[in-house]
Parts: structure tokens; C-alpha cells; sequence
């Protein structure tokens, strides 16, 4: 009777809006087959409970792009030479390239329900889905741990500006930093853990405050800025300190870092947008808020660090050093909690949710979701965050752009089995079952992990190689495009997959 059951509603032609689910018998036969592949938090979200708008996830977008990441990397940008419209121009260029993937990459979530690592099985296999999973989540725990480091910072220099003696509270420093350093590091690190221990429901509610309220501060701060410096002539004045051969050396290591930022997302988007009411909703909140978001905060902070530059002698590109300037401790605490909101909604949103569905998924019977949200709080703590963000051009060369070329391998292959190769139709059932369509060679599919490993090893292969340097400057590119090519390619000499 299932298996009748399974060929009737995966024979189907899929449409943009529509929207599947598991039957109740289906779900019985998961649960009696004694899979190890599924628990409660990765199976397909109930029709009912997809109540994500249009509106939801473009406050998903505001807020997670109104970010302290989102403001560095434009301010770097000044800091490393460009001016403000070359910062600006490489910032929206990178940031409508990456919104392709990412839209493409969310349409499964919506038409199926399923999170990131549960949509992995149809390209790597049952088991081999675990690899490119842990290597998305090894990027987001350390995403988590900026982002943690520098809430905790944002603290810092809260507490310092209404208890001047707050950095040698605790005695003298310890590995650079104040004691009260790690212990405001700690207590941002916890709150983080404390909102997602509450559930999906509150990480919704918190986007939905903070994008609003993030935004209009943001405002309040430009204002301010382009007042003490005089207005905008002495900003848009300033010029590009790289010129022909410098501006082209530096430019594709810029454009690839803007596309890195969000190539985390543009895999796991399906852990959101399998919440979505329709595909419209989904494509039309991501498509507006995306990249005109990341162009205007990122205006905002190209005027704001250009400003600085005027008003301080130099080029302050961390926020949180910035709003230490202020002096007031008025001024600093409006700052500082509009600082922890926007760090505190992209962490969880961006960083939290997809490892911990991905961890979950490596060991479904052990670790639940929230389990695997303390592992990604423990991962981003070992991953030494205060390393990262000691200099604009270590966070752009040394964090964004090495990674991007393994998630840019990633984010093709997904994308041209479930486009090309299976034309948008996948068995549900099969994808939570250790015997189906997924199990390939004992859970693995050797096409996708060859075509991700050669992929990555092109897009890396500069660090090692001084002749591949200028593949390593555009490696998510090199990554994309090389294991893109090659999964098609085996693919179709392989035998047809079977459809459902």
C-alpha cells in the first residue's frame, strides 16, 4: 500500500507554488523502517506550519544584512584603499551574483519542506550528505564565533562607558585582553544560546523587531556622522588610493569575499525557506531585501568609516570601537543595544540554525537541534574569533575567500542535480530511508564527491601553488563553476538516476 501510495504523489509534475508534505502513512513507514536517518526536527514541516511571508523573509534578510559583518566588510573595503563608490559597485555586484544560488537553493525547502542536510541525500547520498553538511557547519561555527566575539565586544564598551574602571575590574589582561573582555564575550555567547533554546518561533519574532529597529538607528548614526564631518562633500572627496594594476589586483579578492559573505546562506537557505507559505513569498522577500539591504547599510558604512577618517584622523572600520568615541554614555548604550540586536538576530538566523540542523543530521538519534546549537556555541568559541578580526585584510584573505571556493562547490552541485538532473522532483520518503533512490554506493555518491573535491582543489590550490594564485582570488567562482561542469558531466554518463 506505501509504496502505491509513494508513486502516486512523487509521479507528479512539481509547480512553482506547490507545496508537499508526508502523509501520516509514509511518516509510520519511516519510523517503523528504524532509519537512522531521521528525527522529528528534520522531517518535512507540516503544510499548516509553513506560515513564513513575504514579509518574513525579507525582515530575515534586513536583519541579518544590518549586521556588524555587513558593516566591516564594506568599512574594510575604504580601510584596504577603494573609494566609496568602487566599495559600493563591488559590494551590490557580488551580492546579485550570489542571490542566483540562493534562490535556487531555496525552491526545494518551500516545494518539500526539508532542511539543508536532508536535501544534500539527493546529490551526495544518505550518508555522503554528511560531508558537505560538517563542512557548512565548520564555517558557521566560525561565523558564530565572530559574531559572538564581537557582541561580546559591543558589551565591553557598554559596560566600560557607564563603569569607567570595568576593564581592570578582574585584574590585568589575559592573552591580550581584559578579563572582563572574555566575560562579556561569555555572556553575549550565552544569550545567543538562550534565544535558540527557545525555538524557531522566538528566532522569527526577534528578526521581525530587529530589522525595523536596527535600520532606524542605523539611520540616526549616518546622520550624526555626516553632520560632524561637515556633510557629504569631504566623504565623496576622498580618493581611491588604488590605481590600475593595485585597483585590478585587489578587486577580484574583494568581489569574491562579497559573494563568500553569503555563500553560507546560499546553501542552507531551504532550513528557512522550508517554513515559506509559497515560492512567491520566498523569491519576492529575498529578491527585494537581499541585495538592496547589503547596498544601503554598506552605503552606510562606507559614509560612516569615510566620515571617521575626517573626524578622527583615521579610519575606525569595527562599530564597536566607533560608538566608544561617543563618549556619552547615553549615546553608547542607544548604540551598543542596537549593536547586540543586529549581531544577536544574524548569529542565530545565519549561524545557529543550519549547524545545528546539520550537526543533527550526522547523528540524528544523539543530537537534536538543540544540541547541535551548544556544539556550533562550543566550535565557534575553539575557533579563536579575536584572530580573525585583528585586520580588515586577514578577515577578507584569510576568512572569507579561502572558504567560499568549498561552499561555491557546494552550492553547485545541489543546484544541477536538482535543476537538471532531477528536474525538481524528489521521492520524500526515500530521503529519510538507508535503502532507496539516495543510497547510491552505501549511502555515498562517489560524482558528487569527486566533483566537490575537484572543485575545492582548484579553488584552494593558489595557497600551495604560486601558478594557481589567481584561481585562489576567484576561487568560489573556480569552485562553482569546475564542480558544477563535472557533476553534470559524470552524471550523465553515469547511469540515469532514478526518477520518482
Amino acid at each position: 500500500m506505501h509504496g502505491n501510495e509513494q508513486t502516486r504523489s512523487d509521479s507528479r509534475d512539481t509547480t512553482p507554488d506547490e507545496r508537499w508534505e508526508l502523509s501520516e502513512s509514509e511518516q509510520r513507514h519511516i519510523e517503523d523502517s528504524g532509519s537512522p536517518l531521521y528525527n522529528a526536527d528534520l522531517l518535512p514541516v507540516p503544510r499548516s506550519e509553513r506560515t513564513w511571508t513575504t514579509y518574513n523573509f525579507a525582515a530575515l534578510w534586513i536583519s541579518m544584512a544590518h549586521c556588524i559583518p555587513t558593516y566591516m566588510l564594506a568599512a574594510g573595503l575604504i580601510g584596504e584603499g577603494m573609494s566609496w563608490w568602487q566599495a559600493l559597485l563591488t559590494i551590490l555586484l557580488g551580492n546579485v551574483i550570489v542571490l542566483l544560488p540562493i534562490l535556487l537553493n531555496s525552491h526545494p525547502g518551500t516545494a518539500y519542506g526539508i532542511p539543508f542536510p536532508v536535501l544534500l541525500r539527493a546529490s551526495f547520498g544518505t550518508y555522503g550528505a554528511n560531508l558537505p553538511a560538517i563542512m557548512r557547519a565548520l564555517v558557521a561555527c566560525g561565523w558564530f564565533g565572530i559574531n559572538a566575539w564581537i557582541g561580546g565586544s559591543v558589551l565591553h564598551t557598554f559596560f566600560t562607558a557607564c563603569f569607567p574602571g570595568w576593564p581592570t575590574a578582574l585584574g590585568p589582561a589575559i592573552a591580550g585582553y581584559a578579563p572582563t573582555q572574555w566575560l562579556s564575550f561569555l555572556l553575549f555567547w550565552s544569550l545567543n544560546m538562550y534565544v535558540i533554546y527557545r525555538g524557531m518561533e522566538l528566532v522569527r519574532k526577534l528578526e521581525n523587531f530587529a530589522a525595523p529597529f536596527v535600520l532606524v538607528m542605523a539611520g540616526v548614526l549616518l546622520a550624526w556622522a555626516i553632520r560632524q564631518a561637515d556633510g557629504l562633500g569631504p566623504i565623496m572627496e576622498q580618493p581611491s588610493t588604488l590605481h590600475g594594476a593595485k585597483f585590478w589586483a585587489f578587486f577580484p579578492v574583494a568581489l569574491t569575499g562579497m559573494i563568500g559573505f553569503w555563500a553560507t546562506l546560499s546553501l542552507n537557505m531551504p532550513d528557512f525557506t522550508r517554513y515559506g507559505k509559497s515560492q512567491r513569498a520566498q523569491m519576492i522577500g529575498q529578491s527585494i531585501a537581499l541585495p538592496t539591504t547589503m547596498f544601503g547599510f554598506s552605503a552606510m558604512a562606507v559614509i560612516i568609516t569615510s566620515a571617521t577618517q575626517k573626524i578622527f584622523g583615521r579610519a575606525i572600520w569595527q562599530p564597536e570601537l566607533l560608538i566608544g568615541e561617543l563618549k556619552h554614555p547615553v549615546w553608547v548604550g542607544l548604540s551598543a543595544l542596537t549593536l547586540v540586536l543586529a549581531t544577536l538576530a544574524v548569529n542565530i538566523a545565519a549561524n545557529v540554525v543550519s549547524p545545528a540542523n546539520d550537526f543533527a543530521n550526522a547523528w540524528p538519534k544523539v543530537i537534536s537541534f538543540r544540541r547541535g546549537a551548544f556544539v556550533t556555541g562550543v566550535l565557534g568559541i575553539l575557533c579563536m574569533p579575536w584572530k580573525l578580526l585583528e585586520d580588515p585584510r586577514k578577515y577578507l584573505e584569510g576568512w572569507l575567500v579561502p572558504y567560499s571556493g568549498g561552499l561555491g562547490s557546494i552550492a553547485a552541485v545541489m543546484i544541477v542535480d536538482y535543476w537538471l538532473i532531477r528536474r525538481r522532483k524528489l521521492a520524500l520518503v526515500d530521503l529519510y530511508l538507508t535503502e532507496g533512490r539516495y543510497t547510491y554506493q552505501r549511502g555515498w555518491n562517489k560524482h558528487a564527491v569527486i566533483a566537490t573535491g575537484l572543485g575545492c582543489a582548484l579553488a584552494w590550490g593558489g595557497l600551495v601553488i604560486p601558478m594557481l594564485r589567481p584561481l585562489f582570488d576567484y576561487s568560489w567562482f573556480v569552485g562553482f563553476f569546475v564542480s558544477g561542469g563535472t557533476y553534470y558531466g559524470l552524471m550523465r554518463r553515469a547511469e540515469k538516476p532514478a526518477q520518482p
